[in-house]
């Protein structure tokens, strides 16, 4: 009662999806999977379902989150011109609450709720980050750990991904240049961010592979426990799916398993 309390007073978020892919054995680690989609659609099977599934097998018990996004009409209509439609925080309220509810259900679902993390690609990746860095606003739903995967990261410099910026803040707001700021990654590293798996590829057609280079100097410079792992060839949009990137980046999957395993590794040994 106390968590489903905690969770309906701070967080009010409808109309999204947790799907679970629960591993065998107790004390599982639980990562929540967030898809990319530039905050206007969402890779569900790619980055998603398929994600999922791996780490399923992988013994890790793993969420997949359909969080709220602008949707296609959006981005062709530019409707949030006329109608607040869907933007920041309900992206973040969505992530937030899925945090709380898989924290709740823990016992249900044999995983530990001190081992809650977040695994997000592209835009996706930029949520989980943002939720490090904002967990606040809600509290309860600080991950214990983030992957953040060829992420989008700033929206002020000059490699922004355009196409994010637009989704999450939406096509007019008085305080546009406020929550750019607010919202790029790089310029809002704490102190206390949880610890931080992140990747990219050099050849990413899609986001600008500086956007990594940015957090994970960010990252460094606020001495933030993280690993960041950059592959020459791999491109974007590729999951956790070897036939879908380079033979080298097709690695980064079992790279972030064992990064993980580390973690908890002296807590494992008690």
């Amino acid at each position: 009662m106390a968590v489903m309390g905690l969770m309906m007073a701070c967080v009010q978020a409808r109309g999204y999806r947790l799907t679970p892919f629960p591993a065998a054995g107790p004390d599982s680690t639980a990562v929540i999977v967030c898809p990319g989609g530039s905050y206007f659609w969402l890779d569900r099977q790619t980055e998603g379902y398929d994600v999922a599934r791996r780490l399923q097998e992988a013994g890790i018990s793993a969420f997949v989150l359909e969080y709220r996004v602008a949707g296609v009409p959006a981005f062709i209509t530019h409707s949030r011109l006329f109608r607040r439609g869907v933007r920041y925080p309900d992206m973040l309220d969505d992530l937030q609450r899925a945090i709380l509810e898989v924290r709740g259900d823990a016992d249900r679902y044999g995983i530990r709720p001190d081992r809650v993390g977040v695994l997000g690609f592209s835009a996706g990746g930029h949520l989980v980050a943002l939720s490090g860095e904002q967990f606040d606003r809600c509290p309860g739903a600080r991950p214990d750990f983030i992957g953040s995967i060829y992420p989008v990261v700033t929206f002020t410099e000059d490699c922004t991904h355009r196409r994010s910026r637009r989704g999450i803040i939406g096509d007019r707001s008085p305080r546009y240049a406020a929550l750019a700021d607010s919202l790029s990654l790089e310029r809002h590293v704490r102190p206390d961010m949880p610890p931080v798996f992140l990747m990219n590829c050099l050849d990413d057609p899609v986001v600008d592979s500086r956007n990594a280079v940015l957090l994970d100097s960010a990252l460094t410079a606020g001495g933030i426990d993280h690993r960041y792992i950059q592959y020459a060839t791999g491109g974007h949009g590729f999951g956790a799916t070897p036939s879908k990137t380079s033979p080298e980046a097709a690695g980064w999957f079992d790279s972030f398993v064992e990064w993980l395993r580390g973690l908890f590794k002296d807590d494992q040994a008690r």
